[in-house]
């Protein structure tokens, strides 16, 4: 897709930079049409979030979810990695996993899927973005209703993960369980994943 120009800001009549939010803040769907933006950025509360460098535990960790993931997940389903999320138009976070529902797959040029679509998100907590993966993108996946939510933080190299399931009636997570070296669940699929894993990459 060629990336359409910045429209021109009334005060100036020129071009606005990219890094230059408008008024009211970026929109989601403004990640598509944003000329040089770097790779995997993140729309939160109509703010840019550029990524940092990334750790071979976070890099390990994703490898091993996602092929957990798909060897259990059904024909319904779909795993994807670093894909976007539009919650609303404000809010367009990439989560490090996600699961989503097989029909909302709609081509290879997708970019990004909606709130509805996703069954399951995963964040690798890293140390520039604790905060929000600990605090800000939870709340906002439990108020857009993701059913399920993973944490994983690093515990001495290896992943441990904080499993939550959404209360629907606050729209709010609650903690289900801690895994250290073995991740085993009936929701939303039967899933077993051998966390130790990382340890052989």
């Amino acid at each position: 897709m060629t990336a359409a120009p910045m429209p021109d800001t009334p005060e100036t009549s020129q071009k606005r930079p990219w890094y230059t939010p408008p008024e009211q803040g970026f929109r989601a769907e403004d990640l598509d049409h944003i000329p040089e933006l770097p790779p995997h950025t993140e729309l939160i509360d109509g703010s840019l979030v550029f990524v940092s460098p990334q750790t071979n535990f976070r890099t390990s960790t994703m490898d091993v979810l996602v092929s957990g993931l798909r060897k259990t997940a059904p024909s319904s389903v779909r795993v994807r990695r670093e894909m976007t999320v539009t919650l609303d138009p404000r809010q367009r976070p990439e989560p490090d996993v996600v699961v989503v529902r097989a029909d909302a797959v709609t081509g290879m040029r997708q970019t990004n899927f909606r709130a509805a679509d996703v069954i399951l998100a995963v964040e690798v907590v890293s140390l520039e973005s604790e905060v929000r993966d600990r605090k800000r993108k939870p709340q906002l996946y439990a108020e857009a209703g993701i059913p399920h939510f993973w944490r994983v933080e690093d515990t001495s190299g290896r992943p441990t993960v904080c499993v939550y399931e959404l209360d629907v009636a606050t729209k709010s997570y609650a903690l289900t369980g801690i895994h250290h070296d073995r991740l085993k669940l009936t929701v939303p699929f039967d899933i077993d994943i051998d966390l130790t894993e990382t340890d052989r990459l």
